[in-house]
């Protein structure tokens, strides 16, 4: 059994966990906000990830605007001090643990928790908004598998520099539907990050629609809403 905990640095090659991998992070002890209805009564579970010193109570509310028959058991992570990594997601990933390993941790554990409820992977939705997106996108392409969909929000895939690694990344998304919406002159994203994921994604065989909006600010518009309900009800 590996195990891992906040004094190791992993800079040589990507996190990925698998079942035998406990990491030991900022994020292992912090709640977990619940909404939508109960587990039992869902037809799918969304994991919903915030950003950068918001709460997941916050990023729950966000589903009262989605006009869908779906029901949805919601689950919400809240990240220690309200941030997932320290500095931005294109700084070299030792200066961001272990706050980014700790997080993909905490949302492999939730999947599990969520498997354990009856839900499968195809059954899981993840949507993340800013650095929550960032952290979703990146969980999903280190750990590829047919989901019910990646929603990434003003996101893009967590890497050094101005580049992403293609050869870093492999596996099969079976089909996943992914939704990428950001600013063309996002503040935080820059839109050849959001062009990048895509690319990505499409190479693991996803099923991506990406949307950049001429001069809107860093958040959530209704055309997003537009195209998260209809991921939900196709």
């Amino acid at each position: 059994m590996t195990k891992f905990n906040s004094t190791r640095t992993i800079s040589m090659s990507l996190f990925r966990v698998t079942e035998d991998t406990h990491f030991k992070g900022p994020h292992q002890s912090t709640q977990i906000a619940e909404g939508g209805v109960p587990a039992t009564e869902a037809d799918a579970a969304m994991i919903m990830i915030h950003g950068r010193g918001a709460t997941a109570p916050s990023i729950i509310q966000l589903a009262n605007e989605f006009d869908t028959d779906k029901k949805l058991a919601l689950r919400a992570p809240q990240a220690n001090n309200n941030t997932w990594y320290p500095n931005s997601f294109m700084a070299p990933s030792e200066q961001n643990q272990p706050g980014l390993s700790s997080g993909l941790q905490k949302i492999y554990d939730i999947i599990q928790g969520l498997k354990g409820e009856g839900f499968s992977e195809e059954d899981v939705y993840l949507l993340g908004f800013s650095q929550g997106a960032c952290l979703a996108s990146e969980f999903v392409a280190r750990h590829p598998a047919k989901y019910g969909g990646l929603i990434a929000l003003s996101g893009g895939m967590i890497g050094v520099g101005d580049a992403v690694n293609p050869e870093d990344y492999e596996g099969d998304l079976q089909g996943t539907p992914i939704f990428m919406g950001c600013s063309d002159v996002d503040p935080h994203i820059p839109k050849e990050r959001v062009n990048e994921s895509e690319k990505i994604f499409r190479k693991l065989n996803a099923s991506v629609t990406k949307k950049l909006y001429p001069g809107m600010g860093h958040l959530v518009n209704e055309d997003e809403i537009k195209h998260i309900q209809g991921m939900l009800n196709s």
